[in-house]
């Protein structure tokens, strides 16, 4: 959902440790502050060790594409990225505003549509709409150049996720998983739903399959519910609040309000979470297996190094190893 002229980063292994370990620090500090306040908490409610929120962030609107706005968070200087994922935007988008034709390679986007609709092209010859509750999970691998545009008028909304793929899958020819309203399993119990896009939670399993080990979990909570979700050990997370206001961690925590996204300290055995307010909270949780590898990024080329990132370039200029179509194919 980004042109190549739009951003140009180079991210390194040195950024990504340093940034990690000033999650690690901040969530340390936290911990200490909440275990001094134990007295206050009722420890049969959540985890016995809670993942507590390490970073929070305000996602701020800004121009992308050709008209369209985003709110980004994972992908801003504050979070430039969180192994393994690479960029999150909230969009919206009007006709004629989109995201006109444009490369990716070496990632895989993952895009839900909340309300309205959006249509994808590609030089492939695939087309598609998804709508309001729909998804698109789509590999770019070595290579893909499309398109994505608001499907109705009015705004068309949604989020999209770049979640970064190991060396040995970069170049993999490129491949979609289109999820329906009703293919996307969900549970509901004691005023908590949850929408299971990738992973498990309540029992259910996703039947998307993931390059990168990845759960993405759309969560709604009544006001006066709570949940607890379990998160693999090791694995990276965070929540990015859609709407209303949540507790998460531990019950004495302060609320996060909508447009925030919430880093999550790297212990613990998952994510506990309270809506406390007289309105709905609805969140998604996300979170990936670390792949701990260099990352060089150009716009939307993520290679490992800059030689592969020259080479990327390179293969799209002259239309090569994977960019054959790129040169005589236009969105219609």
């Amino acid at each position: 959902m980004i042109c190549v002229s739009r951003i140009v980063t180079f991210l390194n292994l040195k950024k990504h440790t340093t940034a990690n370990k000033n999650i690690i620090i901040s969530a340390i500090k936290q911990r200490r502050n909440i275990i001094s306040n134990m007295s206050e908490i009722d420890q049969s409610i959540g985890f016995e060790r809670p993942r507590l929120v390490a970073k929070k962030i305000l996602a701020k609107s800004q121009g992308e594409g050709q008209g369209a706005v985003v709110r980004r968070s994972i992908g801003r200087p504050e979070l430039k990225s969180l192994d393994p994922f690479l960029m999150l935007d909230e969009f919206s988008v009007s006709p004629p505003a989109g995201f006109p034709d444009h490369p990716h390679r070496g990632f895989e986007t993952v895009t839900y549509v909340l309300k309205g609709g959006v249509t994808h092209q590609d030089f492939a010859g695939h087309k598609g709409t998804i709508h309001a509750g729909e998804v698109q999970w789509m590999t770019a691998g070595r290579g893909i150049v499309h398109s994505e545009m608001p499907a109705g008028d009015g705004p068309n909304t949604g989020l999209q996720l770049w979640i970064n793929l190991s060396s040995k899958d970069k170049m993999m020819e490129p491949r979609y998983q289109e999820l329906l309203k009703e293919d996307i399993p969900s549970a509901e119990n004691e005023g908590v739903e949850v929408k299971v896009i990738a992973g498990e939670s309540m029992g259910i399993h996703s039947p998307v399959y993931t390059r990168t080990p990845t759960m993405y979990l759309d969560f709604t909570l009544k006001p006066d519910s709570h949940y607890h979700q379990n998160i693999p050990e090791s694995w990276n997370a965070f929540v990015y609040i859609i709407e209303g206001e949540g507790v998460f961690g531990v019950p004495n925590a302060g609320p996060a309000s909508a447009h925030h996204i919430l880093v999550l300290g790297p212990v613990g055995e998952g994510l506990s979470v309270w809506n406390k307010s007289d309105k709905t909270l609805r969140f998604i949780l996300v979170g990936g297996e670390p792949i701990n590898e260099p990352v060089v990024q150009h716009g939307p080329f993520v290679m490992n190094t800059q030689a592969q990132i020259d080479k990327t370039i390179e293969d799209y200029y002259y239309g090569k190893n994977g960019f054959e179509l790129a040169k005589q194919w236009r969105s219609k």
